[in-house]
Parts: structure tokens; C-alpha cells; sequence
């Protein structure tokens, strides 16, 4: 995972890391980390999705759970709902505008993570082709006649 060049000094521990389009490996961990930091369970929304309120109805002689109607919510309800919003804000304050035109119809802080990491990392298939090209290039690595251990370093470093 690499590093933006030139950080900033004082990144603030209060506001959500930003995305500037590059760098995602790095703002990925960074964020995980932040959202850790306000509260576990919304790294679980994150991860997992809303947490929806259920209530029991009967169908028949079996039980089954539905979406609890807005009406009946009670407190330990709406924390759970004001939770994924929060998640979702969090990750919205995150990016930039480029990115949020990606994620604007995400209805949740799990479908914006899922299309950040798809745009960002690509699909399964993407990244096992990416592996396959790395490994190819990793194997046939070799140091050329006359050239220095430090031109090397350098050279094997920028394989990505």
C-alpha cells in the first residue's frame, strides 16, 4: 500500500480521511480505521448493511420477520437508523465530487463502500488478471548487466 506523496501535515482526527481519486489502497485502511475509531458498529454497517428494525408477523401458523413500520419505531429503532446515516455521511464526506457522481444512487454506507471498491480495485475477475501480470512480471525479474543494486531496488519497487 502506498502512500500519497507530499501528506500534509495535521490531518484532522475528527473529519473522515479524503479520497482524492488516487492513492485508494491507502484511503481505504485510513477510513476502516477512522470509522473504528467513531463507533465499531459502523464499520459493521459498512460491511453488512443497515441495521432495520424486524418485528414478528404472523403468516399462517408460522412466524416471520418483517421491516418494522416507521410509525412503531421506538428509540433503540431510530439509533440504529440515525447509525447507517451516519456511516453513509461519513464515507460522503470522505470523497470527492468525481466520486460522489458514482455513489450518489447508493442508498446505503454498503453499497457506497461496494462501488468505491469496484471502481477502485475492479471486479474478482480484474484483480485475479492483475495478479496473474504482477506474478508474470515478478518471475521474469532480473537484473540487467551494469546496472546498480540501487536501479534495481528501484526497478523491482515500481512493479504494480
Amino acid at each position: 500500500m502506498a502512500a500519497p506523496l507530499n501528506l500534509k501535515e495535521g490531518q484532522s482526527s475528527t473529519r473522515p480521511p479524503r479520497f482524492n481519486g488516487h492513492f485508494y489502497s491507502w484511503w481505504k485502511v485510513r477510513m476502516h480505521d477512522f470509522l473504528m475509531t467513531e463507533d465499531s458498529e459502523l464499520w459493521d454497517i459498512v460491511l453488512d448493511g443497515p441495521l432495520i428494525p424486524m418485528i414478528e408477523e404472523k403468516d399462517g401458523e408460522k412466524n416471520r420477520l418483517v421491516p418494522k413500520p416507521r410509525q412503531k419505531y421506538d428509540e433503540a429503532d431510530r439509533k440504529k437508523i440515525e447509525k447507517g446515516y451516519k456511516a453513509k455521511t461519513l464515507l460522503v464526506c470522505g470523497i470527492g465530487p468525481d466520486d460522489f457522481n458514482h455513489v450518489s444512487a447508493c442508498e446505503s454506507a454498503k453499497e457506497i463502500w461496494d462501488c468505491l471498491k469496484t471502481a477502485h480495485e475492479g471486479t474478482e475477475q480484474v484483480k485475479e488478471s492483475k495478479i496473474d501480470m504482477l506474478t508474470s512480471l515478478y518471475e521474469n525479474f532480473k537484473m540487467k548487466e551494469g546496472e546498480t543494486i540501487h536501479e534495481m531496488f528501484t526497478k523491482l519497487s515500481s512493479i504494480k
